[in-house]
């Protein structure tokens, strides 16, 4: 009897209550089912979609209106996953910036603190419900993907890799929002902070590339002097990331593997541009996590014996 009782309880287990923890649950609940998402999610799609109709004007205007050339298509994914990943850049850090300071501003840190869920357990829960609408946002644009398919040029493989570059970049800015919003009181401070890293990521990088590059030009002006190391940069620019993906060409250029390989060809880079980001924004997700969960709980500062 008692082994049927235990299958009994076995079969009646709520994998629902296992996998999803109170505060997943409360904080998936509200981000899902708030107006505001509603419209986040309606203006999102009309600028994805009015950037895709506009290309298919702009080129049809260019090229015979009858005739769809492959690469044009190609094109207009790249133009596409560009202009995503930019919006994805854009909301990371607005939804994530907020997440522990504002808990702390409406004074109800404390309270959550006091509940069975570890510090892991709450950070880890408030990223993946941010993460999960910004997973929802970018599956709703799937329609407008394929609009790329109906005129050729593009692989699903390609398109699979795109999203879980998607994915890995939500991933890192949420993990940074989430740090700077444990790290600072208020939650003005860090949403600056957040969008200022950001900012510094997709431009920072490319800015200083192309002046490091200016300045060892002319430095080595008429001499065959070996700099490719300033490519590494480029491994730190999302943008350049992505599109490595789609052209391996930009990786060589970024190294500068064509200027040491001479007449004889190009050499292949000492490492593609993408994947330097995973593994740089590896690390340091990996990090900014652990410090949220490290700094999410007050310590009390030991007072020092006479």
């Amino acid at each position: 009897m008692s082994g049927k009782t235990s299958v009994g309880r076995e079969a009646g287990i709520d994998w629902r209550k296992v996998l999803i923890n109170p505060v997943l649950g409360k904080e998936i609940t509200l981000r899902m089912r708030t107006v505001r998402s509603m419209w986040a999610l309606f203006f999102y799609l009309l600028a994805i979609g009015i950037g895709a109709l506009g290309f298919l004007y702009v080129t049809h205007m260019n090229n015979n209106p009858n005739v769809f050339n492959p690469d044009s298509s190609r094109t207009m994914f790249i133009f596409i996953s560009l202009a995503q990943l930019g919006l994805i850049a854009f909301m990371a850090p607005g939804l994530t910036a907020g997440i522990v300071s504002g808990e702390r501003e409406r004074q109800t840190l404390n309270l959550l603190l006091t509940t069975q869920q570890s510090s892991s357990s709450i950070i880890l829960s408030k990223l993946l419900a941010s993460l999960a609408f910004m997973v929802l946002i970018v599956v709703a644009t799937m329609p407008v993907y394929s609009i790329v398919f109906l005129y050729g040029g593009i692989s699903p493989s390609q398109l699979a890799m795109v999203f879980l570059f998607y994915l890995f970049v939500m991933l890192a800015l949420g993990a940074f929002g989430i740090l700077f919003s444990t790290l600072f009181k208020r939650t003005m401070i860090s949403v600056i902070v957040s969008y200022g890293v950001t900012l510094f990521a997709f431009g920072g990088t490319a800015f200083l590339y192309f002046i490091l590059q200016s300045v060892m030009q002319n430095a080595y002006r008429g001499m065959n002097a070996d700099y490719g190391w300033i490519g590494h940069l480029l491994g730190l620019n999302p943008a350049a990331a992505l599109y490595s993906i789609f052209d391996p060409s930009i990786s060589r250029f970024a190294f500068r593997t064509y200027a040491v390989a001479g007449s004889q060809g190009s050499l292949n880079p000492p490492i593609q541009l993408w994947q330097e980001f995973l593994i740089v924004y590896s690390v340091l997700t990996v990090v900014a996590v652990v410090v949220s969960v490290r700094s999410i709980r007050p310590r009390l500062k030991r007072k020092k014996s006479g």
